[in-house]
C-alpha cells in the first residue's frame, strides 16, 4: 500500500491527524508493507519568513466571535492526543524550506521524525520554522547531518520536489490538509477517529471501496 500524506507545518489539524494516524498504523497487520510519503502542501506560500501575528490572532480575524470556541476545540482535541497546541504562540510563516527539509529527511528515512519535530516546534514551542538556524537545529535533532542541512538551506535542493507535490495534489483533487491518498485513489480527510483510520487502512486487505469521512 502506498500512503501519501498531504500536510503543512502550519496546520494544527495535521498534528492531530498525524498522532491519530500513528496510533492507527501501530496495529495494522501489514504495517511494514505500507509505504508512507509526506507530501508538501503549502497553506500560505506567500507568507513572510518573519513571524507576524499569532495563529490565534489570525483566527480571530477569520472567524470573529466564533474564534475562541474554535480555538478551544482545536486545543481540546489536541490535548486528547497528548498534544499542546499553543495557538497564541504559533506565528504563521513561509514553510517552503521546512518542506524541503522534510524531503531531505525522507531521503535518509527520517521524514516521520522530521515532521514530528517541525510540528512540535511550531505548534507547541512557537518557534519560527522559516528560520535557518531553527531548521538546522531541528534537522540535527532528527538525525540528519548538519552540514547537509546547511547546504540545503543555502541552495535550492528539493525545491522542484516541493512544487511537484502541489501539482500532484491538484491532480489527485486534494484541496486541503491533512489529506490522505491511498494507492492513488481519491483523497480522504486525514483527521478521523483512530477506529475509522484503522478501518480505512484495512480496506486494502479486502479491496473494499474507500468511503470519505468527515473530520472528527
Amino acid at each position: 500500500m502506498k500512503l501519501d500524506i498531504y500536510a503543512d507545518v502550519l496546520c494544527p489539524w495535521c498534528y492531530i491527524g498525524k498522532r491519530r494516524l500513528t496510533a492507527a498504523l501501530a496495529r495494522h497487520p501489514r504495517r511494514d508493507g505500507i509505504e508512507i510519503t509526506w507530501r508538501a502542501y503549502e497553506l500560505a506560500p506567500g507568507e513572510n519568513r518573519t513571524p507576524g501575528p499569532t495563529a490565534a490572532q489570525a483566527m480571530a480575524g477569520w472567524w470573529g466571535e466564533q474564534a475562541q470556541s474554535r480555538i478551544d476545540r482545536i486545543r481540546s482535541l489536541g490535548a486528547a492526543e497528548g498534544l499542546e497546541l499553543n495557538l497564541h504562540l504559533a506565528r504563521p510563516v513561509n514553510t517552503f524550506d521546512a518542506h524541503r527539509l522534510v524531503k531531505l529527511a525522507a531521503a535518509h528515512g527520517r521524514a516521520e521524525e522530521m515532521m514530528e519535530l517541525l510540528l512540535h516546534a511550531y505548534h507547541t514551542d512557537g518557534h519560527n520554522v522559516a528560520d535557518a538556524q531553527v531548521l538546522q537545529r531541528l534537522g540535527g535533532e532528527a538525525g540528519l547531518d548538519t552540514g547537509q542541512v546547511r547546504a540545503l538551506l543555502d541552495g535550492d535542493d528539493y525545491a522542484a520536489e516541493v512544487h511537484a507535490d502541489r501539482r500532484r495534489a491538484a491532480q489527485h483533487g486534494v484541496t486541503g490538509v491533512p489529506s490522505l491518498v491511498i494507492d492513488g485513489r481519491p483523497p480522504v480527510p486525514g483527521v478521523q477517529s483512530v477506529a475509522d483510520l484503522r478501518q480505512l487502512l484495512r480496506n486494502d486487505l479486502t479491496d473494499a471501496p474507500i468511503t470519505p469521512h468527515r473530520p472528527a
